[in-house]
């Protein structure tokens, strides 16, 4: 039962973590189809959604305490 239950845990953090980084990288790509809108005004904007997805994944994987 417990296995069951752990396997849940896995698959509900990897939906979470697919569709976060999903909107994200949508939400950055959508950005830049704006004329208006140049590459280096978008730079921090990489930076920064680079950063939380990275942290996201690291969160959710690798800190096991």
């Amino acid at each position: 039962m417990r296995k069951i239950v752990e396997m849940k845990d896995k698959v509900t953090i990897i939906i979470g973590v697919a569709l976060c980084t999903f909107f994200l990288i949508v939400l950055a790509t959508t950005l830049t189809r704006s004329m208006m809108i140049g590459f280096f005004d978008l730079l921090p904007v990489y930076i920064l959604m680079g950063i939380v997805i990275v942290m996201m994944f690291y969160e959710a994987f690798i800190d096991k305490k």
